[in-house]
């Protein structure tokens, strides 16, 4: 323990930017791995305690945040009406995609889905199964409610158990799978919006336009995070900053410090001297 000091922490972090050309993400990654092994190893070294409280307080190193991709509800449906169900892949595709723009799932989750998770009699849910084992129950829509339906209905004859968007072997698709998917509907759809064809585009925008379009609605973020099923509400403040449209709605709210105000003007009628004077009198004892 003695050996693995601040320095040799360093070098090692350096050599990850400069040798092994990786970025910031990843350099705090291995450091945030690092710093929970040296916490475990706090309680059973305490001789090494001084070295390792040097590595615990070297910080994360900062970085620029792309800025979040979405899109609009127009491009959305354009994307979603782009899959031809006619075909098996095509209904597949399209109730994939309604899902996963339903409930703000994760490819993960949304490929891990098994029939019996999507319940679309009574009151229609998809119950996820998300990162770091937390388990969410989303509602669904009507519209996505009535393509997952019959997309079962295609899928007759498998089980419970058995995978609700499989691959043509019945087996899990690839996130890769997709993402060759997604591109295609992209490429349908850019025939209606020409401006889809110049953006990058991943199944993960999908889930940024869901918590797009329910903060513009007007939903709290704090429903939003348990949408989205975030550890905590501060990760879907990143919603907050990409909504350019509602800082500039709270910018109209403001005046600029150099706008002219006006002059107060009372909206009652003024009161009469005689009686303010009247007032004055028996106030100050005059009377």
């Amino acid at each position: 323990m003695a050996d693995l000091d601040a320095q040799l922490i360093l070098d090692f972090l350096d050599h990850l930017e400069k040798e092994r050309s990786n970025g910031a993400r990843t350099r705090n990654a291995r450091l945030a791995a690092l710093r929970s092994f040296l916490k475990y190893a706090a309680h059973y070294d305490l001789t090494a305690l001084l070295v390792i409280e040097q590595v615990l307080a070297i910080p994360m190193k900062r970085f620029d945040r792309p800025v979040l991709g979405f899109l609009s509800r127009d491009e959305m449906q354009a994307i979603l009406d782009a899959p031809d169900t006619q075909t098996w892949a095509g209904e597949r595709d399209r109730a994939l995609f309604s899902l996963m723009y339903n409930t703000g799932a994760r490819v993960s989750e949304a490929l891990g889905l098994r029939v019996g998770d999507v319940v679309v009699d009574g009151t229609a849910v998809a119950h996820l199964h998300g990162k770091g084992r937390k388990d969410r129950s989303v509602p669904l829509w009507r519209t996505t409610t009535k393509m997952i339906r019959n997309w079962k209905r295609r899928l007759n004859g498998t089980g419970e158990q058995d995978f609700l968007f499989p691959n043509r072997g019945g087996g899990c698709m690839a996130r890769s799978n997709v993402t060759q998917r997604l591109e295609l509907a992209v490429s349908a759809a850019a025939e209606r919006y020409p401006q889809l064809a110049r953006r990058s585009i991943s199944p993960h925008t999908i889930r940024h336009t869901t918590a797009m379009h329910l903060l513009q609605s007007g939903v709290d973020i704090s429903v939003i995070a348990l949408w989205l099923g975030h550890e905590s509400p501060a990760t879907t403040h990143m919603y907050l900053q990409a909504d350019l449209a509602m800082k500039e709605r709270t910018l109209n709210r403001l005046q600029p410090m150099t706008a002219s105000q006006g002059r107060y003007r009372s909206s009652e009628n003024p009161m009469d001297i005689g009686s303010c004077s009247c007032e004055l009198r028996i106030i100050t004892g005059c009377a």
